[in-house]
């Protein structure tokens, strides 16, 4: 598969704090992305990185082809890529449909059958100002505009702020499909319910480096607890097998975490004559939370 997003060693640095520490990102083309991690962890440094709005203090990087440090380049990075930020920042003194009309022109593959689509799914009044929108409506509005410029990459940085659960399922819908139709999504949520249900791959980052880089289903399908009972106490390091992220123990009872492994871990465990082994699923909520605890 084609990378649309790749950088290598890419760190960035504010005086003495390190906001991005040698991240080594691969984002496949029509994937849906996650990009997960803590208010500080780095994310908002990266992706304006990735756009070219600041500079990395050193490493490489490369977003649809084009150099991120390289001024020239970075333009064509913006020019090519749909980005909504965070802030959902909007001209407060049009209307919606002098927005649309306006942000529309700088992009020749607008696609103005969903722009009517979505004006009425997200009920947006044309004549009224943005300015007197209600927050949701604002990030309704920002999501428009986004999602209808027909980029080949998308960038989104907490995309369903203010939205109700009914608004939130149709822009994950909207994902979905424009996936479907060839976009790259990458984007930057606290919400890890919506990243569960519409990401293929999860990246997660911690303190500016990565803790986990791996494919949806393979979170979904391997990452494990595995609990057990002994006889008598076993000591940790009897426990520590590849594949093993976290061990627990509490007397005679033992609570692993594995990301990989998990037949083998189980065999080595029953091997050590436990009484009894529970096997459950792991959520991505969960990962998340033991990621960043264990770098605490």
């Amino acid at each position: 598969m084609t990378a649309v997003i790749e950088t290598e060693s890419l760190k960035k640095t504010y005086g003495k704090h390190e906001a991005v520490r040698g991240l080594n990102l691969c984002v496949e083309a029509g994937s849906v992305c996650a990009f997960l991690g803590q208010n500080g962890a780095g994310k908002s440094s990266t992706i304006k990185m990735l756009l070219g709005m600041i500079h990395p203090t050193s490493g490489t990087g490369r977003v649809l082809g084009h150099r991120i440090d390289k001024e020239s380049e970075s333009l064509l990075i913006r020019q090519n890529v749909a980005f909504v930020a965070e802030d959902k920042r909007l001209y407060d003194y049009m209307t919606v449909a002098q927005i649309v009309r306006f942000t529309k022109s700088f992009f020749p593959g607008w696609k103005r059958d969903l722009e009517q689509r979505l004006l009425a799914q997200f009920e947006l009044p044309l004549d009224r100002k943005v300015r007197q929108l209600s927050k949701g409506m604002r990030t309704k509005l920002t999501l428009l505009l986004g999602f209808a410029r027909g980029c080949e990459l998308l960038i989104l940085d907490e995309p369903t702020e203010g939205l109700d659960p009914v608004a939130i399922e149709d822009v994950l819908q909207i994902v979905v499909s424009l996936a479907a139709q060839g976009t790259t999504v990458f984007f930057s949520s606290h919400q890890i319910a919506e990243v569960e249900q519409v990401a293929d791959h999860v990246l997660m980052i911690d303190r500016g480096q990565l803790v986990l880089d791996a494919p949806m289903d393979q979170v979904k399908e391997e990452y494990r607890h595995i609990h057990a009972v002994f006889p008598e106490p076993v000591e940790e390091r009897d426990l520590r097998l590849p594949g093993v992220e976290k061990v627990q123990t509490e007397g005679r009872t033992v609570s692993l975490t594995a990301s990989h492994n998990v037949d083998s871990i189980v065999a080595h465990v029953r091997m050590l004559r436990a009484r009894s082994v529970d096997v459950l699923p792991v959520s991505l909520k969960e990962i998340f939370l033991e990621k960043v605890r264990a770098r605490g």
